[in-house]
């Protein structure tokens, strides 16, 4: 920002740019908001934001994030303990819930393997994910995103859970609904072939 502008409003616009898909010009916009409402509405604002970080922590059996010991989807008895969902963070339960369809439970890994990055079997929630896969889990959906460090994730889990007897399936990945072939990228349309259903 211009040297021009009061301290503070830097400061304040340089927080809002360090949150994920925020930029400079946006984080300007966020601080020059914040810096137009009553200072009533940004103290509750922020006070939200802190109770939020304070109260919420992971659920104690599937890491996803909650305000109780167990989360709501590990403690709905009509959900199916036996179908565990693999996701990277919390963020891909909520989609997973949105778009419905699935009675399961979910296990949530809080990122993905990345060895460029220095993030091992260490820095992911996989050894919880071990502890759960009792004789009551017959099938483990891996539901990581189709990138490089999702596919390598999914497969070193996969290696890992198979010699317990227990299915391990993997998203199918292919056209998403209403779009046109000819906007595909080759990946895609190569997934869609591989998963192809009989009709």
């Amino acid at each position: 920002m211009a040297e021009y502008n009061p301290i503070p409003l830097v400061s304040a616009a340089e927080q809002f740019a360090r949150l994920p898909g925020i930029g400079m010009k946006t984080a300007q916009r966020l601080a020059y908001f914040i810096l137009n409402q009553p200072v009533e509405d940004v103290e509750r604002f922020s006070s939200e934001i802190l109770k939020a970080r304070k109260s919420v922590h992971c659920c104690n059996v599937c890491q996803n994030f909650t305000d109780t010991e167990k989360c709501s989807i590990c403690n709905d008895d009509k959900r199916d303990k036996s179908l565990i969902c693999v996701v990277e963070a919390p963020k891909d339960v909520s989609a997973m819930e949105r778009a419905g369809g699935f009675n399961g439970v979910y296990h949530v890994l809080h990122g993905l393997l990345s060895p460029m990055d220095n993030i091992g079997p260490n820095d992911i929630r996989i050894a919880e994910l071990m502890k759960r896969l009792s004789g009551d889990v017959r099938e483990v959906i891996m539901a990581t995103n189709p990138t490089v460090e999702g596919e390598t994730t999914s497969s070193y889990i996969s290696r890992m859970i198979k010699p317990l007897g227990i299915k391990v399936t993997r998203l199918a990945y292919g056209l998403p609904a209403g779009s046109a072939l000819e906007f595909a990228d080759d990946v895609t349309l190569q997934r869609a072939l591989e998963n192809r259903n009989e009709l």
